[in-house]
């Protein structure tokens, strides 16, 4: 019963990393912009959120990678890995922000380059008319949020936090120190016998 509060931030805070985590990988695959390419016939081309942020995936896996190792961690490994989080929450919400408030032509460059063999963004935007965003990247902005109150409720935390295998390591103390001392009691007697004693006496 004493432990029963200390559990609730720490699976709290690996449950929202994950949620953001996972949020930030599926929003990679999703369509953040579209653009509306002047080529005489005006065709719309969809940005994913990995054309248009191309640290959204790996930074989102580093996220999952940290709520799974957190669950074990020790009370170092937990202070380190909420700074982390923090960081990582920080960095995808900026660069995120300016992707779904602004729509920069620098985060179409490279759909465009692709679709269109253009490349440079001055060129890029002389041929794009317009770029609309989608929900994803807001999406995407409140999952760094979430993942910014996770990192910092884990530096808040993680002190009263309990040890794991805090039984298990008590458990295999005691243990091996009574099969020593059978042990040596059961030489103790053998030798007795062996010199014609009795060792019941």
């Amino acid at each position: 019963m004493r432990g029963g509060p200390s559990v609730r931030p720490r699976s709290l805070a690996v449950l929202l990393i994950l949620v953001a985590g996972a949020t930030g990988v599926i929003a990679s695959t999703q369509t953040w912009l579209t653009v509306t390419i002047e080529d005489g016939a005006r065709d719309l081309l969809p940005v994913s959120g990995a054309a248009a942020l191309p640290v959204l995936a790996p930074l989102s896996l580093t996220a999952l990678a940290l709520g799974a190792a957190l669950a074990i961690a020790g009370t170092v490994l937990r202070y380190i890995f909420g700074v982390l989080t923090v960081v990582i929450a920080a960095t995808l919400g900026v660069v995120t922000g300016v992707v779904a408030l602004t729509a920069p032509v620098a985060s179409v460059v490279s759909a465009v380059t692709e679709a269109t063999g253009i490349a440079g963004v001055e060129a890029v935007g002389d041929l794009v008319t317009a770029i609309a965003t989608t929900p994803w990247p807001l999406i995407t902005l409140a999952a760094c949020a979430v993942l910014l109150g996770a990192g910092v409720l884990i530096l808040a935390t993680a002190h009263r936090w309990p040890g794991a295998g805090r039984k298990y390591r008590t458990t295999a103390e005691v243990v091996p120190d009574g099969a020593a001392t059978r042990r040596t009691e059961a030489i103790d007697s053998w030798d007795e016998l062996s010199r014609g004693q009795d060792p019941t006496v």
